[in-house]
């Protein structure tokens, strides 16, 4: 019988198996893709607006004082306030919601620094709150059904403040100093009359979209919210070619005399020459 052989060939060393790009396990955090998106021209982020309790420290070389009731030299006391009420009329209207937000502010940077007092509370009307106001604010009558704002709490830190700032001030004014007659004695400034957004380049000076332009969205209609969009809105520069901030633009004004001239009795048609 013939026997058959077979050659093989002697194999050569193997190949170094090609390690793989190792494949995260994690997909982006929200806040990765956020960044991502913001990079490109063709997209805006909007992130929540979150409140500051804490502005940090006081700029070198002045420091906060300790006593709440004496600012620093050199600065101011800003009371920020906001209201939301069961209408228009603060003659037969009333507040249900009042929040206030107290900070110290650098007059040469017009920055606020320090902690920020807070204050918030619910009124009860003693009627019905109508159904038009609920679907505004969210307010309904079970959440102020009792409540009582605090009359003591208010009062002091009214008696604090240099400066009382609201947005809108024609209209959260009248009701407070009805309802608080220790606000009529203070200062003023209207963040939406006494600025010139519009000037700044804002494409509104509603306080949603000026928040907007920073970034930023929030539950509006509620006080508190509201409070705290305004002061951080109002703690950045206002527009791009000045450095001055909001608040400082609202302490520089209110330091301006300021007069109302009224006519009365004056018939209609001199009213071009008044």
């Amino acid at each position: 019988m013939q026997q058959s052989t077979f050659e093989f060939d002697t194999p050569g060393p193997a190949e170094p198996v090609r390690a793989r790009p190792a494949r995260s396990s994690q997909a982006p955090t929200l806040e990765q893709m956020a960044q991502l998106l913001a990079r490109t021209p063709d997209y805006r982020v909007l992130r929540r607006l979150v409140p500051i309790t804490d502005f940090g420290p006081a700029p070198a070389p002045a420091t906060a004082t300790a006593d709440a009731a004496q600012p620093v030299p050199g600065y101011r006391r800003v009371l920020v306030l906001d209201t939301e009420t069961t209408g228009l009329a603060h003659q037969s209207d009333k507040i249900i919601e009042l929040a206030m937000l107290l900070v110290d502010v650098d007059v040469a940077s017009g920055l606020p620094f320090g902690p920020v007092t807070l204050f918030e509370g619910f009124e009860d009307p003693g009627k019905p709150i109508p159904a038009d106001a609920q679907q505004v604010t969210g307010i309904n009558d079970d959440m102020v059904r009792g409540h009582r704002l605090d009359d003591r709490q208010v009062e002091a830190m009214v008696a604090s403040a240099d400066l009382v700032v609201a947005h809108n001030a024609g209209f959260d004014r009248p009701f407070v100093e009805a309802r608080f007659p220790c606000f009529a004695d203070k200062a003023w400034a209207c963040s939406f009359a006494d600025i010139d957004w519009k000037a700044a380049g804002a494409g509104s000076s509603k306080l949603s979209a000026l928040a907007q332009d920073h970034g930023w969205f929030y539950d509006a209609h509620r006080a508190q919210v509201d409070c705290h969009a305004l002061l951080q809105v109002l703690s950045r520069p206002v527009g791009q070619e000045q450095p001055v901030t909001g608040l400082g633009l609202l302490i520089a004004a209110a330091a301006q005399p300021r007069f109302k001239l009224r006519a009365t009795g004056s018939p209609f048609e001199s009213k071009d020459r008044l």
